[in-house]
């Protein structure tokens, strides 16, 4: 087999049989295809040639060129996929079996203080169709803790006004429900009577049913979402440096400091692993530590 002919059943293996988002399909096939440019590059043979020296010939390689983080996720990939070709036979052995990775050096998740995101949604401007989509938006992202991902893909069908609840279908197909507050529904009821019948008769497609659409009227994406953001942020010649998945951090942030036990903060997010939800206690504890150091009189430094 070629290498290219690897990464096509690979590719049809964590589509059909381990039924991988496209997204995470695509990072595990970029992340292959770097180790391919890689043994092209050096002239190193193919998939089948490459042995334990040539995998930490990879590994000092991939130290020059990215983030301990990244190196692991790459190494992880084609492990990964050498111990499928090793399960179909197709293999002897997995060169990267015994890899020594670089400590994965976790960095606080970041957030913007609750005043800060008040100030940013009383900002947008509900004068406009676009400005009372983007605030739903927002106020959905902060009020339920979405992922990006999870956002453009909420139905009409998943929200319910009565129970005030919305049903997301997160990552690896493991489905949760998430509350509203009535403000967020008031956001939510009012882009849906005023602006989607506006922006849907923009379009000819047929309806998905989806619940965000963009201005022309069809599906909006991750990087529309992101797009909108960027737009408004500059609009407001704000400072914040913010993605989509900000206000997720936030969201959790802000709960875990009015109280909120970790386990219900889990749940909301959709963390498989609690482990994965303790890092926001660590960024409370450290945003509570900051702000007494600040306050305290006796925190102060005295002048000299």
């Amino acid at each position: 087999m070629t290498n290219e002919e690897m990464i096509l059943q690979y590719r049809d293996y964590l589509e059909n049989q381990k039924q991988y988002s496209a997204n995470t399909v695509i990072a595990y096939v970029d992340d292959i295809k770097t180790l391919e440019a890689f043994l092209t590059t050096e002239k190193l043979g193919d998939f089948f040639h490459a042995s334990d020296r040539i995998a930490r010939f990879y590994i000092a390689f991939l130290h020059n060129q990215y983030t301990p983080k990244s190196i692991r996720r790459k190494i992880s990939s084609v492990k990964s996929m050498y111990e499928y070709f090793g399960k179909e036979q197709i293999l002897s052995s997995n060169p990267f079996a015994g890899a020594t990775l670089p400590k994965d050096e976790r960095k606080l998740p970041k957030f913007i203080y609750e005043g800060e995101i008040t100030e940013f949604l009383n900002q947008i401007d509900t004068t406009s169709l676009s400005g009372k989509r983007n605030l739903a938006i927002f106020e959905l992202l902060y009020g339920s803790g979405l992922r990006v991902g999870e956002l453009v893909t909420v139905k009409l069908t998943d929200i319910d006004f009565i129970a005030k609840t919305i049903l997301i279908h997160g990552k690896g197909s493991k489905d949760r429900y998430v509350p509203m507050h009535d403000l967020l529904i008031e956001r939510i009821k009012d882009y849906l009577v005023i602006v989607r019948p506006v922006f849907r008769a923009r379009t000819r497609r047929p309806d998905d049913h989806m619940l965000f659409v963009n201005f022309k009227g069809n599906s909006l994406s991750d990087r529309g979402v992101r797009d909108i953001l960027d737009r408004e942020l500059t609009r407001q010649a704000s400072s914040l440096q913010i993605s989509p998945h900000t206000f997720r951090h936030s969201f959790a942030t802000h709960l875990l400091d009015h109280g909120v036990d970790l386990r219900t903060v889990q749940e909301m997010l959709g963390h498989v692993s609690l482990a994965t939800t303790q890092i926001y206690t660590k960024v409370s504890k450290e945003r509570l530590k900051a702000v007494y150091d600040r306050s305290h009189p006796r925190a102060k430094r005295v002048s000299q």
